[in-house]
């Protein structure tokens, strides 16, 4: 029998593999499950990279599921070896601490924290993982996996294809997954986990080992990783990371970063990164043949969803002030100047690599060779020009590189 929130996934493109689709269609059909995705904390903001499993949290609330969020407190000691050429940077229990608790305030804006009955558990690995017996746990779970098995698994064996070492410690990162797994269910009856398509083996080894200590079935289901129609990575620019949080990236930026999206990429972001229906999304494409209108929707809904509908409404006016007018967009990256260096004069090429819109003095030469760069919308076309006060008449002007990156500069 058909499930809403399976179907949905299905429609939005979010489902990859899993486990048993028509016997968890049919329990989700009977009853309200929990469901649990878990998150590495290497830095103090997940990326957009991360955003389509918050999405899938925020489905398994819309039909009335619990979603649980696993912050790894423990596992971001070892650093999961998916997908990674060489061992992750070990980070002290302090710093993922604090990272944790910087990573949950997107959940909080995201999901609905409102309802008792699906408001998002969080949970932190360490809780359990850190009290561990290692002969115990080596008796109690080692002895469920085989090295043979563990051997398969692309996160082991690509690395050692490619001859790149692989430490015992991060070996073992699998079997503490897995035995996440074990814990939410015996605790908390979640029986359900998510991950990336790059997850399956790992997850799979948790309902293996569910089924071998409890003789009890449990779920998996992956999401598949998202590749743009370039082919690039999700979640990563020329100027770096898409981060989540607003002291990282900054609503403007982020805005930006979703009008900028590739015109093929553009109706598979809207059923992935925003909450309009599919067969609207549908609609729309079959009406709207301005693909930059759709753009501009994308950019809204998207940004409407992690900052609110107001911070989206001023990222919206703020590009039509700074693209269409020519005029200075309020909410446009800012770059402070102080009034006495400008009177004594700074070169171009040092106001431009000093505050990182280039990162080095060559590049910057290149820019305004192309005649890349602009002052209040007019070309630089000498890169030995030395920037003075007098210059402006107000103590604001617009600095642009290209078409589609845009500064505010002020005179303090």
């Amino acid at each position: 029998m058909k499930n809403n929130f399976l179907q949905e996934m299905k429609d939005r493109g979010y489902l990859n593999q899993c486990t048993d689709f028509d016997k968890l269609s049919e329990i989700c059909n009977k009853s309200s499950i929990s469901a649990y995705i878990g998150f590495d904390c290497t830095a103090s903001s997940l990326h957009v990279g991360s955003l389509l499993q918050i999405m899938i949290l925020k489905l398994l609330q819309k039909y009335g599921h619990q979603p649980i969020v696993l912050l790894g407190g423990g596992t971001t000691m070892i650093g999961d070896p998916s997908g990674k050429d060489s061992t992750r940077k070990m980070l002290d229990e302090e710093v993922i601490k604090n990272n944790i608790q910087s990573i949950k305030k997107v959940f909080k804006k995201i999901l609905v924290t409102s309802n008792k009955k699906t408001a998002p558990k969080f949970v932190d690995n360490a809780e359990w993982l850190t009290k561990l017996n290692y002969i115990n746990f080596l008796r109690n779970v080692g002895s469920h996996f085989t090295i043979n098995k563990m051997l398969s698994f692309d996160s082991v064996k690509l690395r050692l294809e490619r001859e790149q070492s692989l430490s015992y410690m991060e070996f073992n990162y699998m079997i503490l997954q897995a035995y996440d797994f074990y814990q939410l269910f015996k605790n908390n009856n979640c029986i359900l986990q998510i991950g990336g398509s790059d997850q399956w083996g790992n997850i799979v080894n948790g309902t293996d080992l569910i089924r071998r200590m409890l003789n009890k079935e449990a779920f998996g289901l992956t999401s598949p990783l998202i590749t743009l129609a370039s082919g690039s990575k999700m979640g990563k620019t020329e100027k770096g990371a898409i981060w989540l949080n607003e002291d990282h990236l900054s609503p403007y930026d982020y805005w930006q970063f979703w009008r900028n999206t590739d015109d093929r990429d553009v109706k598979r972001f809207l059923n992935f990164f925003t909450e309009i229906e599919p067969v609207e999304i549908d609609a729309l494409f079959k009406k709207e043949k301005n693909i930059n209108d759709l753009k501009i929707l994308l950019a809204n809904e998207a940004t409407k969803l992690l900052h609110g509908i107001e911070a989206s409404k001023k990222a919206e006016q703020t590009a039509k002030d700074t693209f269409q007018s020519g005029g200075l967009g309020a909410d446009l990256p800012v770059i402070e100047i102080k009034l006495d260096k400008l009177k004594k004069g700074i070169s171009i090429l040092d106001l431009v690599t000093d505050n990182k819109i280039f990162p080095s003095k060559s590049e910057a030469r290149r820019a305004i060779a192309n005649k890349g760069l602009k002052i209040d919308d007019t070309i630089i076309d000498d890169d030995k020009r030395i920037i003075r006060n007098n210059d402006f008449k107000k103590k604001l002007f617009k600095l642009s590189y290209g078409k589609k990156k845009h500064f505010l500069v002020k005179i303090i």
